[in-house]
């Protein structure tokens, strides 16, 4: 699969990095333009390219990595979405210090990233650990549970099957509406470290 970033920082090289020892290929891009990726892109080795937000999003699927104040830019810096998948990693947080969260009036903020980008198919994902839960890259790795909410059920297989192919483990939350609302921030499931040592199924009984 190719994978493209919007957003260069903490989470996108560390989803990036997993992604590529997975086998898959990775495009890169920032406010800055691709040329100020030229050390990290080297730095992330063979699979992984520096590119503009448009090449970016014109990938099998689309990461959003980028700070809540910058994903009205981010988003608009694209223009057509149509048909693509979104994967939303953001958090809304308006501003560090002092603390405060952007306001959604009463919405999720991932509906809030679907209305700015029309016609993508948007799933929120990875928002709710720190990239350092997630910072070693060996194949005895913790399988660390991440949440998918979201809108369109292929979308949402498209995101499962790439968290799970890295080395992770997906639990489908539902809606962007319902699920999006738990693991957004200020929901219940930000900062819910779940790991599994190995998936198991429950005899059936004759």
């Amino acid at each position: 699969m190719k994978i493209g970033f919007i957003g260069a920082g903490p989470v996108a090289q560390t989803i990036a990095k997993h992604a590529l020892l997975a086998g898959h290929q990775v495009v890169l891009s920032n406010s800055r333009g691709p040329e100020s990726l030229a050390a990290l892109v080297a730095e992330l080795g063979s699979g992984a390219a520096a590119g503009t937000a448009k090449e970016a999003a014109e990938q099998d699927l689309v990461v959003l990595a980028v700070k809540w104040w910058n994903v009205q830019a981010a988003l608009f810096s694209v223009g057509d979405w149509t048909g693509r998948i979104l994967v939303d990693t953001s958090n809304r947080v308006a501003s560090v210090q002092p603390l405060a969260l952007g306001d959604i009036t009463g919405r999720t903020s991932s509906e809030i990233v679907a209305d700015l980008a029309p016609g993508a198919k948007v799933v929120k994902a990875f928002n709710t650990v720190p990239m350092s839960w997630i910072s070693d890259f060996s194949s005895s790795k913790r399988k660390t549970a991440f949440f998918v909410s979201g809108d369109d059920a292929g979308a949402k297989k498209a995101v499962s099957d790439l968290i799970e192919d890295i080395g992770f483990y997906s639990l489908d939350l539902g809606s962007l509406a319902e699920g999006g609302r738990l693991q957004q921030t200020g929901g219940p499931l930000v900062g819910v470290n779940l790991t599994f040592s190995e998936r198991f199924v429950l005899p059936t009984i004759d």
